[in-house]
């Protein structure tokens, strides 16, 4: 009874917030507006027209770039790679992978309780059912390991993740802790890509060719998983 009454509270708060969020974007027409330019420079994909939309905020740089994060992971699939590598760019690799790191993980955090609160047919709306039923199957062969093999591939969506998370039974630590640890090494190395962009083009070569090698070793297991789960079924 005590965990359905607690199931209830963060339904509620999180069903309110929701629609405190959507009224004010109705709202106030230049929070409407500033929502809608961000987002439009996230899809583009365009950093430097996404750094210089920073820089108009002055010392509230920071601030903005916290809450676009945490907007591009609750709007799946804005690319929030983008944020990242903009930080690195404005902030330097370690203030700016910080920035980036701890923004991701409230935003992974907060679409854990949505999916935890709100429940299947919501996050169905926001991330499809088609992607849903894969997340199904991955953690269903990779258990407790699910998350972290996750975080580690490019390839799969974070803000997916994230949400189908909080669909499972999995703790909230457990499920935090793997995002922490699985986040990592993409977001120092976006951040270090950012860091070093106006400067020496070897030092950008690299980088790029890592981000490459990062990005084809996700692609190489991707199949093999997707092998695994089809062998599962049949099975």
């Amino acid at each position: 009874m005590e965990r359905d009454a607690r199931k209830k509270i963060h339904m509620l708060i999180m069903f309110s917030l929701l629609v405190v969020a959507i009224a004010l974007y109705l709202i106030i027409p230049s929070l409407r507006d500033g929502v809608n330019e961000a987002a439009r420079k996230l899809v583009e994909a365009d950093i430097e027209a996404f750094r210089d939309y920073l820089l108009s905020f002055g010392v509230w740089a920071p601030v903005v770039s916290f809450f676009l994060m945490i907007f591009t992971l609750i709007v799946a699939p804005l690319p929030a790679f983008v944020v990242t590598f903009s930080n690195g760019l404005l902030f330097g690799a370690f203030w700016g992978g910080i920035l980036s790191w701890t923004s991701a993980m409230v935003g992974a955090a907060i679409c854990f309780y949505i999916a935890r609160s709100l429940g299947r047919p919501v996050v169905e709306k926001i991330v499809s059912k088609t992607a849903l039923n894969w997340t199904d199957k991955f953690f269903e062969r990779y258990g407790m390991h699910s998350v972290l093999l996750a975080r580690l591939i490019p390839v799969v969506s974070f803000a997916l993740i994230s949400y189908a998370s909080g669909l499972t039974a999995i703790r909230f630590m457990v499920f935090f802790i793997a995002t922490g640890v699985g986040q990592l090494p993409a977001t120092i190395l976006y951040s270090i890509l950012g860091q070093n962009a106006n400067k020496s083009v070897l030092v950008v070569f690299w980088a790029f060719i890592a981000v490459i090698c990062f990005g084809v070793l996700g692609a190489a297991f991707k199949p093999w998983f997707e092998k695994k789960f089809k062998k599962g079924e049949v099975a």
